[in-house]
């Protein structure tokens, strides 16, 4: 089943395929990443800002 515009908006953050893939586009470690989830929700947009901030 190919991915959709909504299912890519999203980052699963128990998925670890992922968050690597996460991780990789924006220079954080795993961690930041599971921790930028887990405080912004798993919005791709909100979590990718909340890694930029740091």
């Amino acid at each position: 089943m190919p991915n959709t515009k909504q299912d890519r908006a999203r980052v699963a953050g128990q998925q670890d395929h992922e968050v690597q893939y996460e991780a990789d586009k924006t220079g954080a470690s795993k961690s930041e990443v599971k921790d930028a989830v887990k405080s912004e929700g798993n919005s791709r947009k909100a979590v990718e800002k909340n890694l930029e901030d740091k």
